[in-house]
């Protein structure tokens, strides 16, 4: 076991990367649609960042416990179409207002209550809850569409090339063999990272569903312009 990985039960390993905690740090969370499969989970505070897998809400809440961050950033969905009590209702749409922002600005997505990404939902939404129990600030936040914004490869296209572009934007501490999934949650991260510095903007709204993206204008170092 290396100094990245976590133990069994669910708790990072001690290493200096799993020190970074506290409320000036962001955690990303790449949520897989069902506990058997990991979860990729970074913590950034702008300049380094750590990533590692988990597999069940509740060593995922235990981990961020540990933490304490000052926000939590999730790649999931978080609230349900206007209308919807849950994500087998059928009445209202499919849509939310951040998803048709989404779509004005031309970023590819998945509607969140159409085929596999019903489970995903399902799940986004118990983990809110849970996080949002303990006091956390839970975010929603679309890694793939920051990945354009922020002029970086999707990690279907190009996974080494998302691998130094998230180093270029000033992230140090991404090991060379760290998953597809641990990228997503370190963009994932970055982004709760920016929501922090005020350096992102919000899709849609809290109440209805928000999004939060990088600015247009967020495609330079981490460092920039935070003194």
């Amino acid at each position: 076991m290396n100094q990245h990985s976590f133990q069994e039960e669910g708790r990072p390993s001690r290493s200096r990367r799993t020190r970074l905690g506290g409320p000036n740090t962001a955690v990303g969370i790449d949520l897989s649609a069902d506990e058997r499969r990991a979860s990729g989970v970074a913590v950034t505070d702008g300049r380094w960042v750590w990533t590692g897998l988990l597999r069940t809400d509740g060593a995922l809440v235990a981990w961020v416990r540990t933490v304490r961050p000052g926000v939590v950033a999730v790649d999931a969905p978080l609230w349900l179409p206007p209308g919807r009590r849950d994500v087998h209702d059928r009445r209202g749409g499919h849509l939310r207002p951040c998803d048709r922002e989404l779509l004005r600005r031309g970023i590819r997505f998945f509607p969140i209550t159409l085929g596999a990404m019903r489970k995903l939902t399902e799940r986004g939404l118990r983990l809110r809850s849970l996080l949002e129990a303990e006091g956390w600030r839970v975010i929603e936040v679309f890694p793939g569409g920051a990945q354009d914004v922020l002029g970086l490869p999707r990690k279907h296209r190009d996974l080494a090339g998302l691998r130094v572009g998230l180093r270029r934007l000033g992230l140090r501490g991404i090991r060379p063999s760290a998953t597809h999934d641990e990228l997503d949650a370190a963009t994932a991260a970055y982004v709760g990272w920016l929501f922090l510095q005020g350096r992102a903007e919000v899709l849609g709204d809290w109440t209805h569903g928000a999004i939060v993206m990088p600015r247009p204008n967020m495609k330079g170092r981490s460092d920039e312009g935070t003194g």
